[in-house]
């Protein structure tokens, strides 16, 4: 039940806001608008305002709006609130319009998310040096050690643990020259990501250095009267350095009343501390939440938001970009298309670990939405703005015939592209 109400609710906000861009645009130009439905198929729910049906219909998998004299096929009567009687550059701007909402929820969405602060990992925005190789991996198969400082993929240069992953996460199953300092050396390996999970996302199997945290720390138990604080690194362990986190809560759990030597990190500084653990029925415990990683809060201005939102969705748009020119490429797998079925599942999932994380989707799917209806595809947004910008080109309408060739041969696209995303999503759910 969760997944679809989390499903509904993203595609009908994203569903809504792009067709109320249209909506919004044609009105003020004083376009008649004569249907504004969200969803396809038989209305359920309908209700009339003026000259407009506002409607729920059956099929929540999109939406429209139906102006006045929207085509040629329509009847028209040459009145001037007719789509067809207003100016190309008018037409221009109700197509643009949706897309453009859909750009600018995204941007808005991601605004709130970071305006609204997070404790984010400290390793994504840090030099992705190489801390754990998992056996019989992709990357131990191609020689990758620990330490390791991975700085290039395909010749590209990667600063960060974020930048390596954009580069090799959509690659499975291709071969990657991958640059490694070691030793103060270039070393360049051949790597080829595995494909892992429904959506056969590519996987190195490394990991990066990662150093125990202290997120929580209760008032009044054993780790706080030791003097530690939130925030704290732990950086050592009985003199042992570079203890992962199971380790330490192992020993601390096995350590009842008996004295736990740590040594953690503060404001860059080392200090040694003692922990003694409370017993609770035989077993250690210091009261404390410990994360597997280091975090950094984030507590941006509402400009600081909005300036690192527009970054994010820019990078996200290269990534875009990336990802559909790699489909005419074939660099990236046909195989990690998603529809509808795998897009209420993230809905789901996403909507069970909390707002931010189902609002985060819904960003990512908004910005989808707005690039892909800017393509110069047939049937879509861009589509009909590419044949309006060539009739301005050519300086006269292209004919009815023709339009119809053109819709006819961007439809059997988008056809096309639907069945293989459900295609895609059934034999998911199959595995």
């Amino acid at each position: 039940m969760i997944t679809v109400l989390a499903f509904l609710f993203v595609l009908g906000v994203l569903i809504f806001v792009h067709e109320l861009g249209h909506f919004l645009v044609a009105r003020f130009y004083g376009v008649r608008v004569l249907t504004f439905s969200l969803g396809f198929g038989p209305k359920l729910l309908k209700v009339r305002r003026g000259a407009t049906e506002y409607c729920i219909s059956a099929i929540p998998l999109g939406g429209y709006v139906k102006l006045a004299g929207e085509t040629v096929q329509d009847q028209r009567t040459g009145e001037p609130d007719e789509f067809l009687s207003k100016s190309k550059w008018i037409r221009f701007q109700v197509y643009l319009a949706g897309p453009v909402m859909n750009l600018g929820l995204a941007l808005v969405v991601v605004a709130v998310v970071l305006y609204s602060g997070a404790d984010v990992p400290l390793f994504q925005s840090s030099p992705p040096v190489v801390g754990t190789v998992e056996a019989a991996s992709a990357a131990e198969a191609a020689g990758i050690k620990t330490g390791d400082r991975i700085v290039s993929v395909e010749r590209k240069k990667v600063e960060t643990w974020d930048e390596l992953s954009l580069e090799y996460l959509p690659k499975a199953n291709q071969e990657l020259e991958v640059g490694i300092i070691r030793d103060g050396n270039l070393i360049k390996l051949n790597v080829t990501p595995r494909p892992t999970g429904r959506y056969e996302i590519g996987d190195l199997g490394i990991g990066p250095v990662l150093r125990p945290q202290f997120s929580q720390v209760n008032p009044g138990g054993p780790a706080d009267r030791a003097g530690i604080k939130r925030g704290d690194v732990v950086v050592g362990l009985d003199g042992k350095r570079g203890v992962p986190r199971d380790q330490i809560i192992e020993r601390i759990r096995n350590s009842p009343g008996k004295p736990v030597p740590l040594t953690i990190e503060r404001n860059g500084e080392e200090q040694d501390v003692t922990i003694v653990p409370d017993s609770d029925a035989g077993t250690g415990i210091i009261r404390v939440l410990l994360s597997y990683y280091e975090l950094k809060r984030v507590d941006p201005t509402i400009l600081q938001a909005i300036k690192l939102s527009a970054k994010q969705n820019w990078d996200n748009t290269v990534l875009i970009g990336r990802t559909l020119v790699g489909l005419i490429t074939r660099e990236t797998p046909v195989r990690q298309l998603m529809g509808p079925i795998a897009i209420a599942e993230l809905s789901g999932n996403a909507a069970e670990l909390g707002w931010i994380e189902l609002l985060n989707l819904m960003a990512m799917i908004s910005l989808n939405l707005g690039l892909l209806n800017l393509m110069p595809v047939p049937v879509l947004d861009g589509g009909q703005i590419a044949i309006l910008a060539w009739e301005g080109l050519i300086r006269r309408d292209l004919s009815v015939r023709a339009k119809e060739r053109i819709l006819l041969a961007g439809a059997a696209l988008i056809v096309l592209l639907m069945v293989t995303v459900i295609y895609n999503d059934i034999t998911r759910l199959m595995r």
